[in-house]
């Protein structure tokens, strides 16, 4: 069609193509103006709204910075009215301060002038006095002459002479006069003692125990010995090491030996291999699995056990860590005697004496419970064990009386109360009792030795014989070389030098034996 118009009529067709064109352009200046004319207008409402917002934005920041301000200025002052009102109670204080200090003063001023005045007073005194003594000395010195002269000795020799003589009298009166009291005490307070001594025994009984560092633990046959053992000892090896406790396997049928000084940790072995015997796998992993299990049961025994004894003895308001530690007494041994049966009869005696004596019967026991209380500690400590069981009791806010009861029952601290006594006193009792403690023969052959040889030291002294288990002490002196006066004097220095110098349980009895023999031959 084109090619036909542009071969009938070329310049019609070139007009309408420009007229084509022309329309085409124009129509597209005045959509593109038209769009420009729309995007200037939306930029124009956008850039409004954006102040508006803005201008909204500005107003709301202004508001909450003006709140901001008011709230600060609030706290401010709030902050300067208390500053204001602690700096005037400070104030007020400081000026009751000074007053009183100002008041203080004042005193001292006035102690002052009259110490002052006493002084003077004083002074004057000692200045007339020391002219008295001057003029005595003076009189004395002349009165001394006058005696040199008369009796022909000087003042020192008869000075001498006067004391020996009056040193011996004195000393064979002293030792009389002494006797004399000690019998006289003896026999007012010695029946009084015994009955409360022998009413406290007579109302409480105890079992004695007698432990050892050794367990023996059965078992049914020996082919669990090779078990328990294990593949080159590992099973042995871990039990050793995870309880602290020596097993000895030996050719003694049908048991193993468990060695220990420490009572609970053979216990805790003890338990663990029943459990694990019982159970048939023992391996490392399992040993110290029971174990584990064994020594957290054995802890809550030791509080159940520490609860159950004092709620027996009524004892209460006692600090947990103490409740553990008494506990702990059942698995230690003084002497072969059970420590927690030792200190529950030390409790009941010191009761019933302090009962007896019109005391507190509540603190005694108290104290009684835990007077051995330094002997189970967790570590090993460097001070006896009286002296830390008074420490562990201050700290655990046990009462003063107590506390010295406690350090005092060896006498290593000074006893402040009357509980202190009774405590000393029913430790020994529960201690000496025939059946109560058994110690080993070395030490008791060696106390036997030490006690002969101190005797044997005094000028004087032929044989010392200790009988009676070391509860009396024969001394036999040389009639020529000691009198009866003096062997009164020897018994009583020897009783001194022993109850000082020496550890033993009850009392000993010192018998001074003075003989004369004379000797003859019939042939």
């Amino acid at each position: 069609m084109i090619t036909i118009l542009a071969a009938g009529n070329t310049p019609f067709l070139l007009k309408s193509v420009f007229i084509g064109s022309a329309s085409f352009i124009g129509g597209g200046l005045i959509s593109y103006l038209i769009w420009q004319t729309a995007l200037k207008r939306r930029k124009a409402r956008l850039v409004r709204e954006t102040e508006i917002e803005a201008e909204v934005i500005k107003k709301d920041k202004i508001l909450q910075a003006k709140e901001k301000f008011l709230q600060l200025k609030a706290e401010h002052e709030k902050f300067i009215t208390e500053k204001n009102s602690k700096m005037a109670i400070t104030e007020n204080r400081l000026k009751q301060k000074e007053t009183i200090l100002s008041q203080r003063i004042e005193e001292t001023q006035r102690a002052k002038n009259e110490l002052d005045a006493i002084r003077d007073n004083l002074n004057s005194q000692l200045t007339l006095v020391d002219k008295k003594n001057e003029e005595l000395e003076k009189l004395h010195k002349q009165q001394v002459e006058q005696l040199e002269a008369i009796s022909g000795l000087s003042g020192d020799e008869a000075k001498e002479q006067l004391i020996e003589s009056l040193k011996e009298e004195a000393k064979t009166s002293a030792m009389s006069y002494v006797n004399e009291i000690m019998d006289e005490a003896k026999m007012t307070a010695s029946r009084n003692a015994k009955k409360v001594v022998i009413e406290t025994i007579q109302r409480v009984a105890t079992e004695a125990a007698i432990e050892n560092s050794v367990t023996v633990f059965s078992i049914e046959s020996d082919e669990i010995k090779g078990r328990i053992i294990g593949r080159e000892g590992r099973n042995i090896r871990a039990l050793e090491a995870v309880t602290g406790v020596e097993i000895i396997v030996d050719d003694t049928p049908e048991a193993i030996i468990l060695s220990a000084f420490d009572p609970v940790r053979r216990e805790i072995a003890r338990l663990a291999l029943h459990q694990l015997v019982t159970d048939g796998r023992i391996h490392p992993a399992r040993i110290e699995e029971i174990v584990a299990k064994t020594q957290k049961q054995i802890e809550e025994e030791i509080i159940e056990i520490g609860k159950r004894t004092a709620i027996d003895l009524g004892i209460h308001g006692m600090h947990p860590e103490l409740i553990r530690l008494i506990g702990k007494m059942k698995y230690r041994s003084s002497y072969g005697q059970n420590l927690l049966q030792h200190s529950r009869e030390v409790a009941n005696l010191c009761a019933i004496m302090a009962a007896e004596l019109g005391l507190n019967p509540k603190l005694a026991k108290r104290a009684g419970l835990l007077h051995d209380i330094g002997k189970v500690p967790d570590d090993e400590p460097e001070l006896p064990h009286a002296v830390f069981g008074m420490k562990m009791a201050e700290k655990y806010k046990e009462k003063p009386e107590i506390c010295n009861a406690i350090g005092a029952h060896h006498d290593e601290v000074e006893m402040t109360s009357l509980i202190s006594p009774i405590v000393q006193v029913c430790d020994a009792i529960s201690g000496a009792r025939p059946g109560a403690r058994r110690e080993v023969v070395e030490s008791y052959i060696k106390r036997l030795k030490d006690l002969e040889s101190l005797a044997l030291s005094y000028p004087g002294v032929l044989k010392t014989y200790a009988i009676q288990a070391g509860r009396e002490l024969r001394v036999i002196v040389g009639s020529e070389k000691v009198s009866d006066k003096e062997a009164e004097s020897l018994s009583y220095e020897i009783s001194k030098k022993i109850q000082d110098e020496m550890t033993y349980p009850g009392q000993i009895k010192i018998t001074v034996i003075r003989e004369t023999r004379a000797v003859s031959y019939a042939k």
